[in-house]
């Protein structure tokens, strides 16, 4: 499964020299920040929607753009999905209570 994030983040890497009309990720590129966050928005909306409706199908397809757009906006960044990774196995064995209170100090 990490060999898939990684193959996508090298994609992703690759397309910021690509042109607009070429790739859909060069257009998002292009327009900046905002467009790519209102994506993310949209599908985290969308992914809402389909768990609201219960078809399994439809959540991991609907999950599936939110998480590309959500690497895209790392990419965008100069992030990669393993500082991410990293982060989720720091809190591996934290109880979720204990990670909230580090954050607020």
């Amino acid at each position: 499964m990490n060999e898939t994030l990684n193959q996508l983040a090298e994609v992703l890497e690759q397309r910021k020299t690509q042109t607009a009309d070429k790739s859909y990720v060069a257009s998002l590129y292009s327009k900046g920040l905002d467009t790519i966050l209102k994506k993310i928005g949209e599908e985290a909306t969308e992914t809402v929607i389909a768990a609201k409706g219960g078809d399994k199908q439809q959540i991991i397809y609907e999950m599936a753009d939110l998480w590309f757009h959500c690497m895209v906006l790392l990419a965008q960044q100069e992030l990669h999905p393993d500082d991410v990774l990293s982060e989720l196995h720091r809190r591996f064995d934290l109880s979720g209570l204990q990670e909230k209170a580090q954050r607020n100090k």
